[in-house]
């Protein structure tokens, strides 16, 4: 009873952080190797929009390691999820960060994408630890794929943002190979579409809302 109270307590404080506290990194900024260049308009506002989707991508990462890491059996493997929640800070840090550097406002939706991904995390962490960090390992891969595209997409002389999106890029590899490396099994090829469907709504309306 005491591990079940400390666990939604923790989900709570969690989910309080993310969603309305001002998210501090333990690592600097990733710097571009080319400054940047001034941005129109037109490119301020898709950059900004961009950045917007890659903080609902954070916001849902904290959301799914911290449900992951309530239910999960192995107490190691909670304490993964919980330094995976940490490292993902920074990316929630920096993409706020750059956010307001560019006059763009995070999602208004964020509670809604903090609350699906909880759901599925505890879906997951269900299923037992091998199909949940199956689960990681594939959010991981998908993201990352989510990331290379942006860089193609964001405007060339938005070098800032590039250089937070590759920093971002490099960590996510390193958190599905950890996930394969703990013993992640693989998701069935339904599930994988289900999460590529998801993703895609979310980067849809995250992008003007």
């Amino acid at each position: 009873m005491t591990l079940m109270i400390d666990s939604v307590l923790t989900a709570a404080d969690a989910a309080l952080r993310t969603l309305f506290a001002r998210p501090h990194a333990t690592r600097a900024t990733p710097a571009p190797s080319l400054a940047p260049s001034e941005l129109s308009e037109v490119e301020r506002r898709e950059a900004g929009a961009l950045m917007r989707v890659n903080h609902v991508g954070e916001v849902c990462a904290q959301a799914l390691y911290t449900a992951q890491a309530a239910v999960a059996r192995d107490p190691a493997l909670r304490a993964h999820f919980i330094e995976a929640a940490h490292e993902e800070t920074d990316h929630l840090a920096w993409t706020r960060q750059r956010l307001d550097e560019l006059g763009a406002r995070p999602s208004l939706l964020n509670p809604l994408w903090y609350a699906g991904a909880f759901g599925f995390g505890l879906v997951a962490g269900r299923l037992g630890d091998p199909l949940s960090l199956g689960f990681v390992a594939e959010t991981e891969r998908q993201v990352e794929a989510h990331l290379e595209s942006h860089l193609g997409r964001l405007p060339p002389a938005d070098s800032a943002s590039k250089a937070v999106v590759e920093q971002m890029k490099l960590d996510e590899a390193r958190h599905a190979s950890q996930a394969v490396n703990a013993g992640a099994a693989e998701l069935p090829a339904p599930a994988k579409a289900l999460m590529r469907v998801a993703s895609r709504v979310m980067t849809t309306v995250a992008h003007r809302i």
